[in-house]
């Protein structure tokens, strides 16, 4: 059994060393244009390590499998099946290894399946390159197959000085016990352990410099994720493109002419807090005034934006519209998407870049979650405050992580701490199923949640009041989506509608504006506000320039689309292809999703 036992640990190290090694060597023969030093290489190792264990993990089920069979039998056609599936991942692992470390000084980020596009057209791929390069990329390919399959080769001597275990009732029981023990934490040191995200690219970013999150990416399971959502991006096209043009020309302007200006001070302290969940049906939008009187308060102080509508119906999607100013897709999560959402405009980059902002995002849950870490390092986020940096009380004090009450006290820290001017980006999450918070206001436990965020905001705005961080602070409140509560679906006009409230001492007076706008408008408007320029920010606009003329609000989910106009709320059904609520130009829409699609697709 310990020669068993000894091939299994020897073949799964060696996986792991291969991947590691492949770091250092992707780091030396990219270095060009990319400086670093002998820690960054041991970082890279370091934060890549958890990807490598568990893509480790995917390639070493079929030796854990033929490690139960040789309990019964060790005949010459079980190891045959081994050296031949050996020589296939030695071929696999090389061709991705040199196919990575070929291609980054060209595409500039990681192997995934757009390569495979190419194969179509060998000639037009290897155009820019010399017969001398392929010559030593081949030798390159054969010598680190050989040495790979070596490896395991050598790991393999161990299971054959084995013989099977006599059949009987105990060899059954051995056999079942490692079955049933080893199995379920093959299955979870794949998906990444037990948390609500699983396994991701995201997990492994760590710093500002692209070049060090790119070396610590696992180019086998950066290929093999890739390769997944090949396909996912649908594409939309209803109309010609110059007619999609034309309605886009319209609609989106990135230039800002004669804003009204909102705040007393064009270099203010910006604190964005997304808040889960908390759409228009739960505020004074919808009538209620008992769920959120908090916020309701703030609406009448600050600036009430109060026909803003969510592009999306999840926090992935949310948050980027939200700092991106970028269209959200009926199937598709641009944030699971590193070679798109790496090279979209931010916020956070746009003020860190411009005016020197300080930059700080702070989230109570696990921010590897839907790549949510490589997005936020990737926009312009310096420092990132998450799950993580809490004690493991507070990690367990709410389902999703740690609970609202406390990371608001952090936030408080932070913004009364944090040297300005300075941008933090704040994700509630207690307002979230299951719905666990610490107080019981109303029997209703959806409601409850709500209003205890409510609590939670208004007793950070009253404490950060009494400081003198108030003065020059710009708070903007705004939802990361809606949900769907009894009557308020899909079909229901406050089901999208969220509150956009911007308060703080940065503020000039109350206002209250009820021009249709989305979450993606944030950009540009508050760009627009600190008197920077929004060009790079294509569908987003500055709501208060002479140049909105077109009010349009833009919403998907997965089984359409929905728009808000003059006219109301239009509802299109992609199963069906036909309008189910409204009577708007739904043709508006239609150029939108076609636009962005399109751009999309050109990641």
């Amino acid at each position: 059994m310990k020669c068993r036992v000894s091939y299994l640990i020897k073949t799964y190290l060696w996986t792991v060393l291969v991947f590691v090694l492949a770091k250092l060597a992707f780091m030396l023969f990219c270095r060009e244009g990319h400086e670093f030093v002998f820690i960054d290489m041991w970082q890279v190792v370091q934060h890549g390590l958890s990807l490598d264990l568990s893509t480790a993990l995917y390639f070493f089920i079929v030796p854990f499998l033929a490690t139960i069979v040789s309990m019964w039998y060790t005949g010459q056609w079980l190891f045959r099946i081994l050296k031949g599936y050996y020589a296939l991942i030695a071929i696999a692992f090389a061709l991705a290894f040199v196919a990575d470390t070929s291609l980054y000084p060209f595409w500039a980020f990681k192997l995934d399946a757009s390569c495979l596009q190419y194969l179509e057209t060998p000639n037009e791929a290897t155009a820019s390159v010399s017969i001398v390069y392929l010559i030593w990329r081949f030798v390159a390919l054969v010598v680190t197959a050989v040495i790979i399959y070596k490896g395991y080769a050598n790991a393999l001597c161990s299971l054959k000085g084995t013989s099977p275990l006599k059949s009987s009732l105990k060899t059954a029981v051995i056999s079942l016990v490692t079955f049933l023990v080893m199995a379920p934490l093959i299955v979870i040191g794949i998906r990444g352990g037990l948390d609500e995200s699983t396994t991701n690219i995201g997990q492994v970013y760590y710093s500002q410099n692209q070049f060090l999150n790119h070396s610590a990416v696992n180019p086998v399971f950066s290929f093999l994720a890739s390769l997944e959502k090949t396909g996912e991006v649908e594409s939309y096209n209803y109309m010609s493109d110059e007619d999609c043009q034309q309605i886009i020309n319209k609609l989106y302007n990135t230039e800002s002419v004669d804003s009204d200006t909102l705040l007393n001070t064009p270099t203010p302290n910006i604190i964005v807090i997304l808040m889960e969940s908390l759409g228009g049906e739960f505020t004074e939008l919808s009538g209620r005034q008992d769920i959120t009187p908090n916020l309701n308060k703030l609406a009448t102080e600050g600036v009430y934006f109060t026909n803003c509508y969510a592009n999306s119906w999840r926090t992935d999607r949310g948050t980027l519209c939200t700092y991106s100013g970028y269209p959200s897709f009926p199937n598709t999560s641009v944030m699971k998407l590193p070679a798109k959402s790496r090279t979209l405009p931010c916020i956070a980059r746009s003020l860190r870049d411009e005016k020197q902002y300080n930059t700080h995002y702070l989230y109570g849950g696990d921010i590897n979650f839907t790549n949510m870490r490589s997005y936020l390092i990737s926009g312009g986020f310096d420092q990132l405050t998450w799950k993580a940096d809490y004690t493991t009380a507070e990690q367990k004090s709410a389902e999703w992580g740690v609970r609202d009450d406390i990371t608001f006290g952090t936030l408080y820290d932070m913004a009364t701490t944090l040297p300005s001017p300075y941008l933090i980006g704040y994700s509630s999450l207690s307002s979230h199923e299951p719905w666990d918070v610490p107080i019981k206001h109303f029997d209703d436990e959806i409601l409850n949640a709500f209003y205890y965020l409510d609590q939670c905001i208004g007793d950070f705005v009253t404490k950060l009041r009494r400081t003198e961080a108030w003065k020059n602070t710009l708070i903007v409140l705004l939802p990361d989506h809606g949900i769907n509560y009894k009557a308020y679906d899909e079909q229901h006009p406050l089901r999208n509608r969220i509150p956009m409230i911007w308060v703080g001492g940065a503020v000039k007076a109350p206002r209250r504006i009820d021009t249709i706008c989305n979450q993606t408008d944030l950009p540009a408007t508050l760009l627009a506000q600190l008197g920077l320029s929004h060009s790079d920010y294509t569908f987003s606009r500055d709501v208060l320039s002479s140049t909105y003329t077109h009010p349009v609000a833009m919403h998907t989910f997965t089984e359409g689309y929905s728009m808000v106009d003059s006219t109301g709320l239009t509802v299109f059904d992609l199963y069906s292809q036909r309008v189910t609520t409204g009577k708007g130009d739904i043709t508006i829409a239609q150029a939108i999703l076609q636009a962005a699609t399109k751009d999309l697709n050109q990641r």
